[in-house]
């Protein structure tokens, strides 16, 4: 049996689980620290309360950079520009964007 020990338990005055402690790059490598198949409240309010594009708001709160998403489409940064500022984009391009920023298509279509 492999048991994980990279982390630590706090314990409020009862001895119930408070907290727990893992180190940074553990936190860093989480999935965005989202669960699969939700949107995050940080990202509905970007869109909903800052007029980002959902496309943007996802990017934004992976803490992605435009050229860093054009690089895993293979495209230049100005082309993934102008699809993450498209009113609409198409349903074949929320696709590929999704998959570049590990998420699913339905994610985008809130």
């Amino acid at each position: 049996m492999t048991a994980h020990t990279d982390y630590q338990v706090i314990r409020d005055e009862s001895g119930k689980p408070a907290f727990v402690v893992i180190p940074y790059a553990r936190f860093q490598a989480l999935t965005g620290g989202f669960t699969p198949g939700t949107v995050p409240n940080a990202v509905v309010g970007m869109v909903f309360d800052d007029g980002l594009s959902p496309i943007k708001a996802w990017r934004e709160y992976l803490r992605l950079t435009q050229a860093e998403v054009a690089e895993r489409l293979g495209i230049s940064q100005a082309a993934y520009a102008q699809m993450e500022s498209a009113k609409k984009p198409r349903k074949v391009t929320r696709n590929k964007i999704a998959k570049a920023l590990g998420i699913e298509l339905e994610q985008l279509d809130f």
